[in-house]
């Protein structure tokens, strides 16, 4: 049995059987909940490891639900949703969702988001429980010493640069917003922030690819962000 607890939040009630039927089938425990009220009680009360979120509930808006979880908790949250506008994703990252997923949506797909999470969750573990060394293929990221490696060979990254790949190496997995990326790195965002970021972005994405171009580190996400994939 599958050990990892899932809270489903959707009051669409054949959108929420589909979920269960998966989760079912695949070995995952879960809960439901049909509003945002419900949802951050069952969250609080029941710590679910992953929560899949709505952002259209009856009593309160999703977004709302995320900040309100966000207050006490870091459980990631996928968002399940028919808003497909990147405003709306970006609203959601932001407050702190962790991923995005829009309907319809297929079951594979969804799935493929768990493992990826879970994946995620189990490297954080490892990452607390061992050191302060982050490895993602021959990449090696030594937050102590304030380096990175690749391939063995130490990096030669600029400030930015460098604190760029710490925040996409903490959040493997995890789309970090323009708004998010560009706060962490000059304590605001502005619109020519956002273009200074994909400037960095592009030198450090080809120090880590000049090698192997086949292999991708970072993914972007149109109008979004940015996401650090992990390589094996």
């Amino acid at each position: 049995m599958n050990k990892t607890l899932i809270l489903i939040v959707e009051d669409d009630r054949p959108v929420q059987n589909l979920m269960m039927t998966t989760l079912k089938a695949h070995n995952y425990k879960y809960l439901t909940a049909m509003n945002g009220e419900t949802a951050i009680l069952e969250a609080s009360s029941h710590n679910p490891d992953i929560i899949l979120l709505d952002l259209g509930l009856p009593d309160m808006d999703g977004i709302d639900v995320i900040r309100k979880i966000r207050t006490w908790s870091n459980v990631p949250i996928i968002i399940i949703s028919a808003r497909s506008e990147d405003n709306d994703k970006v609203e959601a990252l932001d407050a702190g969702a962790d991923d995005y997923l829009t309907k319809p949506f297929s079951v594979e797909e969804l799935l493929a988001r768990l493992r990826v999470t879970e994946r995620r969750l189990m490297m954080g573990q490892a990452e607390q429980a061992m050191s302060s060394v982050f490895v993602n293929g021959k990449l090696r990221v030594d937050f102590s010493s304030g380096c990175a490696y690749f391939d063995e060979e130490e990096m030669h990254l600029t400030p930015i640069e460098y604190k760029l790949l710490c925040l996409l190496s903490k959040n493997v997995g995890k789309v970090l917003t323009h708004t998010y990326l560009t706060q962490n790195i000059w304590g605001h965002s502005w619109e020519n922030d956002v273009a200074s970021l994909r400037v960095f972005m592009a030198t450090l994405r080809k120090k880590l690819e000049k090698n192997d171009a086949s292999v991708q580190y970072i993914q972007t996400h149109v109008g979004v962000g940015y996401r650090m994939m992990k390589v094996e």
